[in-house]
Protein backbone atom coordinates (compact mmCIF):
# COMPACT_ATOMS: atom_id res chain seq x y z
CA UNK A 1 0.00 0.00 0.00
CA UNK A 2 1.61 2.78 -0.70
CA UNK A 3 1.57 5.96 1.74
CA UNK A 4 -0.64 8.72 1.50
CA UNK A 5 0.47 11.90 -0.89
CA UNK A 6 1.14 15.13 1.27
CA UNK A 7 -0.06 18.14 -0.43
CA UNK A 8 2.49 20.17 -2.41
CA UNK A 9 3.73 23.25 -1.06
CA UNK A 10 1.48 25.71 -2.44
CA UNK A 11 -1.66 23.72 -2.87
CA UNK A 12 -4.87 25.52 -3.49
CA UNK A 13 -7.50 24.64 -0.49
CA UNK A 14 -10.12 23.77 -3.52
CA UNK A 15 -10.20 22.34 -6.95
CA UNK A 16 -9.04 25.31 -9.46
CA UNK A 17 -11.64 23.64 -11.59
CA UNK A 18 -14.61 24.16 -8.71
CA UNK A 19 -15.49 27.53 -9.57
CA UNK A 20 -16.02 26.48 -13.45
CA UNK A 21 -17.66 23.63 -12.50
CA UNK A 22 -20.60 25.61 -10.10
CA UNK A 23 -20.95 28.17 -13.11
CA UNK A 24 -20.74 26.34 -16.32
CA UNK A 25 -22.11 22.90 -15.62
CA UNK A 26 -23.92 23.08 -12.13
CA UNK A 27 -26.00 19.68 -12.67
CA UNK A 28 -22.43 17.47 -12.63
CA UNK A 29 -22.85 15.48 -9.32
CA UNK A 30 -19.51 14.87 -7.70
CA UNK A 31 -19.36 11.49 -8.70
CA UNK A 32 -19.83 12.40 -12.62
CA UNK A 33 -17.34 15.50 -12.23
CA UNK A 34 -14.95 12.67 -11.03
CA UNK A 35 -15.55 10.15 -13.91
CA UNK A 36 -13.40 10.99 -16.83
CA UNK A 37 -16.26 9.18 -19.23
CA UNK A 38 -18.99 11.12 -18.24
CA UNK A 39 -16.46 14.48 -19.19
CA UNK A 40 -16.00 12.70 -22.64
CA UNK A 41 -19.72 11.98 -23.33
CA UNK A 42 -19.98 15.99 -22.37
CA UNK A 43 -16.94 17.54 -24.13
CA UNK A 44 -18.08 20.55 -26.20
CA UNK A 45 -17.85 19.53 -29.67
CA UNK A 46 -19.45 22.60 -32.00
CA UNK A 47 -20.44 26.44 -31.64
CA UNK A 48 -23.77 26.20 -30.37
CA UNK A 49 -22.43 24.17 -27.55
CA UNK A 50 -19.29 26.21 -27.16
CA UNK A 51 -21.73 29.74 -27.29
CA UNK A 52 -23.63 28.25 -24.04
CA UNK A 53 -20.31 28.59 -22.06
CA UNK A 54 -18.27 30.72 -23.62
CA UNK A 55 -18.39 34.69 -24.55
CA UNK A 56 -16.79 34.04 -28.09
CA UNK A 57 -15.16 36.75 -29.82
CA UNK A 58 -16.13 37.72 -33.53
CA UNK A 59 -12.68 36.26 -34.57
CA UNK A 60 -13.17 32.85 -32.32
CA UNK A 61 -16.49 32.39 -33.96
CA UNK A 62 -15.39 32.54 -37.52
CA UNK A 63 -12.91 30.17 -36.57
CA UNK A 64 -14.87 27.50 -34.85
CA UNK A 65 -17.11 28.20 -38.51
CA UNK A 66 -14.05 28.12 -40.86
CA UNK A 67 -12.40 25.19 -39.13
CA UNK A 68 -14.98 22.95 -39.24
CA UNK A 69 -15.07 21.15 -41.91
CA UNK A 70 -10.15 20.91 -41.09
CA UNK A 71 -9.63 19.74 -37.44
CA UNK A 72 -12.06 19.21 -34.99
CA UNK A 73 -13.41 21.01 -32.10
CA UNK A 74 -13.84 19.16 -28.70
CA UNK A 75 -13.22 20.37 -24.76
CA UNK A 76 -13.85 18.42 -21.76
CA UNK A 77 -16.00 19.81 -19.61
CA UNK A 78 -13.02 20.02 -17.04
CA UNK A 79 -10.42 22.35 -19.05
CA UNK A 80 -13.41 24.13 -20.15
CA UNK A 81 -13.85 25.20 -16.59
CA UNK A 82 -10.67 26.87 -16.72
CA UNK A 83 -10.68 29.01 -19.08
CA UNK A 84 -11.01 32.83 -17.88
CA UNK A 85 -14.42 33.89 -20.16
CA UNK A 86 -13.37 37.24 -20.16
CA UNK A 87 -10.30 37.12 -21.66
CA UNK A 88 -9.27 35.93 -24.97
CA UNK A 89 -5.89 35.11 -24.83
CA UNK A 90 -6.15 32.75 -21.82
CA UNK A 91 -4.13 29.96 -22.45
CA UNK A 92 -6.52 27.88 -22.04
CA UNK A 93 -8.86 29.49 -24.49
CA UNK A 94 -6.09 29.89 -27.00
CA UNK A 95 -5.17 26.03 -26.94
CA UNK A 96 -8.89 24.92 -27.50
CA UNK A 97 -11.00 27.36 -29.26
CA UNK A 98 -9.77 28.11 -32.66
CA UNK A 99 -9.61 31.45 -34.10
CA UNK A 100 -9.92 32.22 -38.03
CA UNK A 101 -6.35 32.81 -38.37
CA UNK A 102 -6.44 28.72 -37.87
CA UNK A 103 -8.47 28.50 -41.15
CA UNK A 104 -5.14 29.75 -43.39
CA UNK A 105 -3.02 28.06 -44.86
CA UNK A 106 0.51 29.87 -44.73
CA UNK A 107 3.72 29.19 -47.36
CA UNK A 108 5.96 26.25 -45.74
CA UNK A 109 3.08 24.57 -43.54
CA UNK A 110 2.71 20.92 -44.13
CA UNK A 111 -0.15 18.43 -43.96
CA UNK A 112 2.56 15.95 -42.59
CA UNK A 113 4.84 18.70 -41.05
CA UNK A 114 7.11 15.61 -39.12
CA UNK A 115 7.17 13.62 -42.47
CA UNK A 116 5.89 10.63 -40.46
CA UNK A 117 3.88 9.26 -43.39
CA UNK A 118 7.03 8.45 -45.71
CA UNK A 119 8.00 6.33 -42.64
CA UNK A 120 5.23 4.59 -41.93
CA UNK A 121 5.38 1.04 -42.98
CA UNK A 122 2.14 -0.19 -40.96
CA UNK A 123 -0.79 1.76 -39.92
CA UNK A 124 0.54 1.78 -36.50
CA UNK A 125 4.09 2.11 -36.88
CA UNK A 126 6.39 5.42 -37.34
CA UNK A 127 10.13 3.99 -37.81
CA UNK A 128 11.62 7.13 -38.81
CA UNK A 129 14.85 7.38 -36.01
CA UNK A 130 16.97 3.91 -35.96
CA UNK A 131 16.00 2.31 -32.61
CA UNK A 132 12.33 3.71 -31.42
CA UNK A 133 8.97 3.80 -33.04
CA UNK A 134 6.18 5.42 -32.77
CA UNK A 135 3.32 3.60 -32.18
CA UNK A 136 -0.16 5.22 -32.86
CA UNK A 137 -3.01 4.05 -31.23
CA UNK A 138 -6.50 6.00 -32.22
CA UNK A 139 -7.21 9.56 -32.85
CA UNK A 140 -8.87 10.31 -30.38
CA UNK A 141 -8.32 12.98 -27.92
CA UNK A 142 -9.80 14.91 -24.88
CA UNK A 143 -8.96 17.91 -25.70
CA UNK A 144 -8.44 18.76 -29.59
CA UNK A 145 -5.39 21.79 -28.99
CA UNK A 146 -5.42 24.13 -31.66
CA UNK A 147 -1.51 23.65 -32.54
CA UNK A 148 -1.90 19.71 -33.02
CA UNK A 149 0.89 18.88 -35.08
CA UNK A 150 -0.84 15.28 -35.78
CA UNK A 151 -4.24 16.67 -37.35
CA UNK A 152 -4.06 14.39 -40.26
CA UNK A 153 -4.74 11.95 -37.98
CA UNK A 154 -6.55 13.44 -35.11
CA UNK A 155 -9.17 15.24 -37.47
CA UNK A 156 -10.76 12.24 -37.68
CA UNK A 157 -11.30 9.19 -39.63
CA UNK A 158 -8.52 6.95 -38.21
CA UNK A 159 -10.64 5.89 -35.20
CA UNK A 160 -8.66 3.33 -32.55
CA UNK A 161 -6.27 0.50 -34.06
CA UNK A 162 -8.20 -2.25 -35.87
CA UNK A 163 -7.10 -5.51 -33.91
CA UNK A 164 -5.17 -6.89 -37.08
CA UNK A 165 -3.69 -3.38 -37.20
CA UNK A 166 -2.26 -3.50 -34.04
CA UNK A 167 -1.13 -7.45 -34.46
CA UNK A 168 0.56 -5.87 -37.40
CA UNK A 169 2.36 -3.01 -35.51
CA UNK A 170 3.72 -5.61 -32.70
CA UNK A 171 4.64 -8.11 -35.46
CA UNK A 172 6.58 -5.48 -36.99
CA UNK A 173 8.50 -4.79 -33.47
CA UNK A 174 9.26 -8.58 -32.95
CA UNK A 175 10.49 -8.38 -36.41
CA UNK A 176 12.98 -5.54 -36.08
CA UNK A 177 15.78 -6.28 -33.45
CA UNK A 178 17.29 -2.75 -33.66
CA UNK A 179 13.91 -1.30 -31.86
CA UNK A 180 14.55 -0.72 -28.09
CA UNK A 181 12.10 1.99 -27.33
CA UNK A 182 8.52 2.43 -28.07
CA UNK A 183 6.71 5.38 -28.05
CA UNK A 184 3.07 5.46 -27.84
CA UNK A 185 0.62 8.09 -28.77
CA UNK A 186 -1.92 8.81 -31.07
CA UNK A 187 -4.61 10.82 -30.67
CA UNK A 188 -4.24 10.21 -26.43
CA UNK A 189 -3.32 5.85 -25.44
CA UNK A 190 -4.87 7.17 -21.86
CA UNK A 191 -8.33 7.34 -24.30
CA UNK A 192 -8.14 3.58 -24.39
CA UNK A 193 -9.53 1.23 -21.72
CA UNK A 194 -7.42 -0.42 -19.46
CA UNK A 195 -8.26 -3.33 -21.54
CA UNK A 196 -6.91 -2.26 -25.05
CA UNK A 197 -4.05 -0.17 -23.33
CA UNK A 198 -3.28 -3.43 -21.54
CA UNK A 199 -3.55 -5.79 -24.61
CA UNK A 200 -0.78 -3.10 -26.20
CA UNK A 201 1.38 -3.07 -23.32
CA UNK A 202 1.61 -6.88 -22.30
CA UNK A 203 2.93 -8.24 -25.81
CA UNK A 204 4.96 -5.04 -25.89
CA UNK A 205 6.86 -6.12 -22.39
CA UNK A 206 7.28 -10.02 -23.43
CA UNK A 207 9.60 -8.67 -26.20
CA UNK A 208 13.05 -9.23 -25.47
CA UNK A 209 14.48 -6.11 -27.34
CA UNK A 210 12.24 -3.49 -26.42
CA UNK A 211 13.84 -2.18 -23.38
CA UNK A 212 11.14 0.76 -22.62
CA UNK A 213 7.95 1.99 -23.50
CA UNK A 214 7.39 6.21 -23.29
CA UNK A 215 3.66 7.26 -23.61
CA UNK A 216 2.23 10.73 -25.06
CA UNK A 217 -0.80 12.26 -23.35
CA UNK A 218 -2.22 15.15 -22.44
CA UNK A 219 -4.77 13.46 -19.82
CA UNK A 220 -3.44 14.55 -16.70
CA UNK A 221 -3.58 18.00 -18.13
CA UNK A 222 -7.05 18.09 -19.81
CA UNK A 223 -9.04 15.25 -17.85
CA UNK A 224 -6.55 14.75 -14.89
CA UNK A 225 -9.67 12.20 -13.43
CA UNK A 226 -8.82 9.45 -15.93
CA UNK A 227 -5.61 8.69 -13.53
CA UNK A 228 -7.07 6.64 -11.30
CA UNK A 229 -5.16 3.88 -9.34
CA UNK A 230 -6.20 1.16 -11.47
CA UNK A 231 -4.07 3.03 -14.32
CA UNK A 232 -1.56 3.73 -12.73
CA UNK A 233 -1.04 0.20 -11.33
CA UNK A 234 -1.32 -1.10 -14.36
CA UNK A 235 1.50 1.02 -15.95
CA UNK A 236 3.51 -0.32 -13.07
CA UNK A 237 3.20 -3.51 -14.38
CA UNK A 238 4.72 -3.16 -17.75
CA UNK A 239 8.04 -1.32 -16.44
CA UNK A 240 9.41 0.70 -17.50
CA UNK A 241 7.32 3.19 -18.80
CA UNK A 242 7.46 6.40 -18.67
CA UNK A 243 4.58 9.24 -19.16
CA UNK A 244 5.13 12.38 -21.77
CA UNK A 245 2.76 14.48 -20.98
CA UNK A 246 2.01 18.49 -22.40
CA UNK A 247 1.62 21.13 -20.28
CA UNK A 248 2.43 24.63 -21.62
CA UNK A 249 1.25 27.33 -19.27
CA UNK A 250 1.13 27.49 -15.40
CA UNK A 251 -2.62 27.89 -15.20
CA UNK A 252 -2.97 23.98 -16.46
CA UNK A 253 -0.85 22.65 -13.21
CA UNK A 254 -4.14 22.72 -11.07
CA UNK A 255 -4.36 20.58 -7.91
CA UNK A 256 -6.55 18.05 -10.13
CA UNK A 257 -3.34 18.05 -12.76
CA UNK A 258 -0.81 17.93 -9.70
CA UNK A 259 -2.86 15.10 -8.28
CA UNK A 260 -2.65 12.64 -10.98
CA UNK A 261 0.92 13.41 -12.12
CA UNK A 262 1.57 12.70 -8.16
CA UNK A 263 -0.05 9.46 -8.52
CA UNK A 264 2.16 8.09 -11.53
CA UNK A 265 4.98 8.75 -9.63
CA UNK A 266 4.13 7.42 -6.41
CA UNK A 267 3.34 4.38 -8.35
CA UNK A 268 7.14 4.36 -9.81
CA UNK A 269 6.44 6.15 -13.33
CA UNK A 270 8.77 8.68 -14.06
CA UNK A 271 6.62 11.37 -16.02
CA UNK A 272 8.46 14.06 -17.99
CA UNK A 273 6.56 17.27 -19.72
CA UNK A 274 7.05 18.22 -23.02
CA UNK A 275 6.31 21.85 -23.78
CA UNK A 276 5.46 23.93 -27.31
CA UNK A 277 5.89 27.46 -27.08
CA UNK A 278 3.55 29.39 -28.51
CA UNK A 279 3.55 33.29 -29.12
CA UNK A 280 1.16 35.30 -26.60
CA UNK A 281 0.72 32.17 -24.73
CA UNK A 282 3.87 31.21 -23.17
CA UNK A 283 6.69 32.82 -25.60
CA UNK A 284 8.13 34.66 -22.41
CA UNK A 285 10.80 33.51 -20.05
CA UNK A 286 8.98 34.54 -16.91
CA UNK A 287 6.03 32.32 -17.69
CA UNK A 288 8.67 29.63 -18.99
CA UNK A 289 10.18 29.41 -15.79
CA UNK A 290 6.97 29.36 -13.72
CA UNK A 291 5.89 26.50 -15.39
CA UNK A 292 8.89 24.55 -14.91
CA UNK A 293 9.41 25.43 -11.07
CA UNK A 294 5.66 24.35 -10.71
CA UNK A 295 6.46 21.30 -12.57
CA UNK A 296 9.37 20.29 -10.81
CA UNK A 297 7.01 20.78 -7.77
CA UNK A 298 5.20 18.27 -8.71
CA UNK A 299 7.79 15.60 -9.57
CA UNK A 300 7.74 16.39 -13.01
CA UNK A 301 10.75 16.91 -15.22
CA UNK A 302 10.42 19.84 -17.44
CA UNK A 303 12.08 17.77 -20.89
CA UNK A 304 11.36 19.97 -24.03
CA UNK A 305 10.37 23.07 -25.02
CA UNK A 306 9.54 22.82 -28.51
CA UNK A 307 9.88 24.88 -31.48
CA UNK A 308 6.53 25.11 -32.82
CA UNK A 309 5.94 22.63 -36.04
CA UNK A 310 5.28 23.55 -39.47
CA UNK A 311 1.46 21.91 -39.34
CA UNK A 312 -1.42 23.65 -41.30
CA UNK A 313 -3.29 26.76 -40.20
CA UNK A 314 -0.26 27.01 -37.08
CA UNK A 315 1.36 30.15 -38.02
CA UNK A 316 -0.09 32.58 -36.10
CA UNK A 317 0.60 30.64 -33.29
CA UNK A 318 4.44 30.40 -34.26
CA UNK A 319 7.27 32.21 -32.62
CA UNK A 320 10.98 32.97 -34.58
CA UNK A 321 13.65 30.10 -33.63
CA UNK A 322 15.69 32.79 -31.91
CA UNK A 323 13.12 33.81 -29.20
CA UNK A 324 12.75 30.33 -28.05
CA UNK A 325 17.11 30.60 -27.87
CA UNK A 326 16.38 33.81 -26.30
CA UNK A 327 14.21 32.35 -23.42
CA UNK A 328 16.66 29.78 -22.73
CA UNK A 329 19.61 32.21 -22.18
CA UNK A 330 17.03 34.10 -19.91
CA UNK A 331 16.80 30.69 -17.60
CA UNK A 332 20.21 29.79 -17.91
CA UNK A 333 22.26 30.36 -14.58
CA UNK A 334 19.12 32.50 -13.27
CA UNK A 335 17.39 29.08 -12.17
CA UNK A 336 18.67 25.50 -11.23
CA UNK A 337 19.53 23.45 -14.32
CA UNK A 338 16.32 21.10 -14.01
CA UNK A 339 14.35 23.68 -14.77
CA UNK A 340 15.89 24.23 -18.16
CA UNK A 341 14.23 22.36 -20.77
CA UNK A 342 15.54 21.41 -23.76
CA UNK A 343 15.07 23.70 -26.76
CA UNK A 344 13.93 21.09 -29.86
CA UNK A 345 13.43 22.14 -33.22
CA UNK A 346 11.67 19.06 -35.18
CA UNK A 347 12.83 19.71 -38.57
CA UNK A 348 10.20 20.09 -41.43
CA UNK A 349 9.83 16.78 -43.60
CA UNK A 350 10.78 14.66 -41.49
CA UNK A 351 14.52 15.33 -40.87
CA UNK A 352 14.03 14.61 -37.07
CA UNK A 353 14.61 16.52 -34.14
CA UNK A 354 17.54 18.74 -33.19
CA UNK A 355 18.85 21.20 -29.98
CA UNK A 356 19.58 24.35 -29.79
CA UNK A 357 21.34 27.03 -27.21
CA UNK A 358 22.55 29.95 -26.80
CA UNK A 359 26.66 29.70 -27.74
CA UNK A 360 28.28 30.45 -24.81
CA UNK A 361 31.83 29.85 -26.71
CA UNK A 362 33.66 33.43 -27.61
CA UNK A 363 36.98 31.79 -29.19
CA UNK A 364 38.66 28.20 -28.98
CA UNK A 365 42.52 27.50 -29.20
CA UNK A 366 44.60 24.36 -29.07
CA UNK A 367 45.46 25.64 -25.76
CA UNK A 368 41.80 27.01 -24.61
CA UNK A 369 38.45 27.84 -24.86
CA UNK A 370 37.35 30.95 -23.98
CA UNK A 371 33.53 31.24 -22.65
CA UNK A 372 31.12 33.96 -21.41
CA UNK A 373 29.05 32.66 -18.93
CA UNK A 374 25.20 33.58 -18.03
CA UNK A 375 26.72 36.94 -16.62
CA UNK A 376 28.43 38.40 -20.07
CA UNK A 377 31.95 37.15 -17.81
CA UNK A 378 34.80 36.18 -19.58
CA UNK A 379 36.36 32.99 -17.95
CA UNK A 380 38.98 30.56 -19.86
CA UNK A 381 39.12 27.05 -20.07
CA UNK A 382 42.29 25.25 -20.24
CA UNK A 383 42.77 22.48 -23.01
CA UNK A 384 44.43 19.08 -21.51
CA UNK A 385 47.87 18.58 -23.13
CA UNK A 386 46.33 14.67 -23.62
CA UNK A 387 43.72 14.30 -25.66
CA UNK A 388 43.30 10.97 -26.90
CA UNK A 389 40.19 9.98 -26.00
CA UNK A 390 40.17 5.72 -26.65
CA UNK A 391 38.25 3.74 -23.87
CA UNK A 392 40.26 1.07 -23.79
CA UNK A 393 38.47 -0.77 -20.84
CA UNK A 394 35.56 -1.31 -23.78
CA UNK A 395 36.28 -3.88 -25.07
CA UNK A 396 36.54 -6.22 -22.23
CA UNK A 397 33.34 -4.35 -21.25
CA UNK A 398 31.65 -5.35 -24.29
CA UNK A 399 33.00 -8.91 -24.22
CA UNK A 400 31.76 -9.46 -20.66
CA UNK A 401 28.63 -8.04 -21.30
CA UNK A 402 27.53 -9.78 -24.75
CA UNK A 403 30.21 -12.61 -24.80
Amino acid sequence: MLPPRPPSKGALARPASEAGRRSLFPEATDAEWSDWRWHQRHAVRGLAQLEKYVPLTPDERAGVQETSSLFRIGISPYYLSLIDRDHPFCPIRMQSIPVRAEARIRPGELADPLGEDKTRPEEAIVHKYPDRVLFLALDTCSVYCRHCTRRRITKGGEAELTKEQMRRGLEYIRSHPEVRDVLISGGDPFLLSEERLEALLAPLHEIPHVEMVRIGTRVPVCLPMRVTDSLASLLRRYAPVYVVTHFNHPKEITPEAREACERLVDHGIPVENQAVLMRQLNSDARIIQELSHALLRIRVRPYYLHQMDVAEGCEHLRTPISKGVEILQQLRGFTTGLAVPHLAVDLPGGGGKVTLQPDYVLERGENQTVFRNFKGERYVYPEPEETDCACPYDGVWQQRRWG
